[in-house]
């Protein structure tokens, strides 16, 4: 037995040497050598990447399109001619005109059948005596061709003097077909490989041309194909791989291949639109609920796809955008481009933006509530300042606005609203609260006038008014001024205005972020005439913006773009042109940045010049209303400003009732003092208004109530 002896081979190093310690190699005597791998053996890792590696995908994917391509060309052929020896096209006509209930369409294809029937009838019957016929055509074209060659051989003779010439013209000819029947036997070889090759080319070419093959097998670039027209083929396509099992056999079984499912496809803005009469057994939410798949079989993204239900039964309105239009910007406001426009809150419309036809979209506020709601930094502001920039316009408007977002937004309109707050904090809650509830005051005062008295339009205005249904802050009578509650003060203020306001032009609009039950109860969003809405996360937003009617009618919020899509509102109103049978329409609103509209302010500022201010209450005598402050508050140090508008209004109630912090506020601030807030609550001190009033007297100055 040789010994176990294991031979090293020194091998140069590739590197610097390492300092380690040299190892003793031991060896096992009779030790049983290691199994060898065998190199056919891979490790399921490397049959994994190999098998899903790009490479062989795509050639997997072509290899199956264009056997595909020959196999589905050979059944699109094999249909074609089936198709023309039978009448199996006119009775796919006749059952397409059945289903769709057009007997008149029914009965002319019917006939047709009928004549195409009689006709093959006869051609068949001729086809009985064609043999005989045929026969005796040869015989006699056989005939006539040798007396001819026998003919001109004689004249051959004839001229050259030789009588062999009078078979030569024939010999010749037989010459010839012996030549073309040894070229038939030398390329009949190559015949019979050639031929099945080019039948085979033959029906690749048709299956390729019709891109007879899945989806997935296709290339790239037909599979992503951006920009492509949107013809009457492509929809049908898109609907047929839609994955609506009874679509696409409905779609199979129509002799017209879909073509009368479509109704004709119009130019629409900046996209095509077109109405598809879906089949029985098809539901419109079948395919609402497929957009992104609709929008990817027609090449484009799933913003660029709108689906809607117009009035006809049976049938959605499919609007397509033109490939990557929607992310153009719109054209500036008329309000920034025209110094001249005004506004008429009676009978105008506010130029608010386009629709997605391109065509101008114009809103009318009259008498109508409104509310803006959707994602943070969408543009809800914005949208909601440019109707407010345009109705200021109309000098006869009043504006009570509160802002709590507080960053500056409307800081244009300080000069030109009768009441002003911008701040988020729980004292601008209480403040806007106030304000929304001096407005109900006015209408309850417009509401006991004469009948017939016409009043002036007053717009309360409040944005970010999530900030006032969340306030946790209580009054003096434990009473919430947040909330969605009949305690809520200034949820009951708004229910107020909601259910009566509109009837004497006090018309509420809010805009507020990411609607919730919390932060926008719902009786306050159903509230209002005209519901707009955003970029939203999810569907029970969007229903919660615009209501179950809109969304249920195609109205999708929620399938914005945030960020991209900034500006783009989905509007729910009949102060709006909509579309006959749709619920919404989807608006592109203007951007007015804050130099433009501090502009449009002071052009309203100045159609204002000279007009008198609606204030909330009804003026009577002359009164001092700084002494009356005083007065209210009697001996004691501080008092706290609810506490003294409510003496002030037992005071004298035809000069004080209905008065708001506001008022309170302005009357302080006119003599250099103003309310404090003393342990979270606003309070009014004696000795700042006696500082007031001894400033005043120093001076000449009086401020009264009229």
């Amino acid at each position: 037995m040789t010994d176990n002896v294991i031979p090293l081979t020194k091998t140069e190093p590739t590197g610097p040497e390492p300092d380690v310690t040299p190892t003793v190699l031991t060896v096992v005597p009779d030790a049983p050598p290691a199994p060898l791998t065998p190199l056919w053996v891979r490790s399921g890792r490397a049959v994994k990447t190999a098998v899903t590696h790009e490479n062989t995908k795509s050639t997997v994917r072509a290899v199956a399109r264009h056997s595909l391509y020959t196999f589905n060309g050979g059944r699109i052929v094999a249909r074609r001619t089936w198709d023309g020896k039978t009448g199996a096209r006119y009775e796919r006509m006749i059952r397409t005109a059945e289903a769709a209930g057009n007997l008149e369409a029914a009965e002319e294809w019917e006939e047709r059948l009928t004549r195409f029937r009689q006709a093959r009838h006869h051609r068949r019957m001729d086809l009985l005596h064609s043999p005989v016929e045929a026969a005796k055509g040869i015989a006699v074209g056989t005939g006539v061709s040798i007396g001819v060659l026998v003919a001109l051989g004689v004249v051959m003779a004839i001229n050259n003097h030789d009588i062999t010439d009078v078979i030569t013209p024939l010999k010749a000819t037989i010459e010839f077909i012996a030549l073309l029947i040894r070229i038939v036997q030398v390329t009949w070889g190559t015949a019979l490989i050639v031929g099945p090759l080019l039948a085979l080319f033959a029906l690749w070419a048709v299956g390729s041309k019709q891109q007879a093959a899945p989806q997935w097998a296709l290339p790239a670039t037909v599979r992503s194909g951006e920009g492509e027209p949107v013809t009457p083929s492509i929809v049908v396509k898109a609907l047929r791989d839609l994955g609506v099992p009874a679509l696409r056999n409905a779609i199979k079984d129509m002799g017209d291949a879909g073509a009368s499912m479509l109704g004709p496809i119009r130019i629409a803005g900046c996209g095509v639109e077109v109405d598809v009469t879906l089949p029985s057994g098809v539901s419109t939410i079948e395919v609402q609920n497929r957009r992104r798949k609709l929008a990817e079989n027609l090449t484009r993204h799933e913003h660029e796809v709108f689906i809607t239900i117009p009035q006809a039964a049976r049938t959605v309105r499919l609007w397509v955008a033109d490939s990557g239009a929607l992310d153009e910007p719109i054209g500036p406001s008329p309000l920034v481009t025209d110094e001249t426009m005004t506004a008429d809150y009676t009978k105008g419309k506010a130029p608010w933006g386009q629709d997605l036809r391109g065509d101008m979209a114009a809103l009318s506020v009259y008498q109508r509530h409104l509310l803006i709601t959707g994602l943070s930094n969408q543009g809800k502001t914005v949208a909601l300042r440019s109707l407010a920039l345009w109705l200021a316009l109309d000098k006869s408007v009043q504006f009570l606005i509160g802002d709590l977002k507080g960053v500056g937004d409307w800081a244009m309109f300080e000069r030109l609203a009768s009441v002003f707050i911008q701040g988020p904090t729980d004292d601008h809650v209480i403040r806007v609260t106030e304000m929304v509830e001096g407005a109900v005051d006015e209408m309850n005062r417009r509401i006991q006038a004469p009948p017939k008295t016409v009043f002036p339009p007053l717009i309360v205005l409040v944005d970010e008014a999530q900030v006032a249904f969340m306030c946790p802050v209580k009054d003096d009578e434990k009473r919430p001024y947040g909330g969605s509650k009949a305690t809520s003060r200034y949820y009951m203020a708004v229910r107020k205005i909601h259910n009566q306001g509109r009837a004497v032009n006090v018309l509420m609009w809010q805009g507020t972020q990411d609607p919730t039950d919390q932060n926008l109860p719902k009786l306050v969003r159903e509230g209002a005439h005209t519901r707009a809405s955003l970029a939203l996360g999810t569907e029970s937003q969007a229903r919660m913006a615009l209501g179950d009617k809109a969304v249920d009618g195609g109205a999708a919020p929620n399938l914005l773009r945030p960020g991209l899509d900034r500006g783009t509102l989905v509007v729910a109103s009949d102060g709006i042109a909509i579309p006959a049978g749709q619920a919404s329409i989807t608006v592109r609103t203007h951007y007015i940045d804050d130099e433009a509209a501090q502009a449009i302010v002071e052009r309203a500022e100045a159609l204002r010049d000279g007009v008198t201010p609606l204030t909330l209450i009804e003026r009577g005598e002359e009164r001092d209303a700084l002494a009356d402050i005083l007065g209210a508050m009697g001996d004691a140090p501080r008092l706290l400003t609810l506490d003294i508008l409510k003496r002030l209004a037992v005071l004298d109630e035809t000069a004080y009732d209905g008065w708001t912090f506001g008022d309170l506020k302005r009357v302080l601030e006119a003599e250099g003092e103003e309310p404090k807030k003393s342990n979270g609550r606003m309070v009014v001190h004696r000795d700042h208004v006696l500082r007031a009033l001894a400033n005043r007297d120093g001076d000449g100055s009086a401020s009264a109530v009229e």
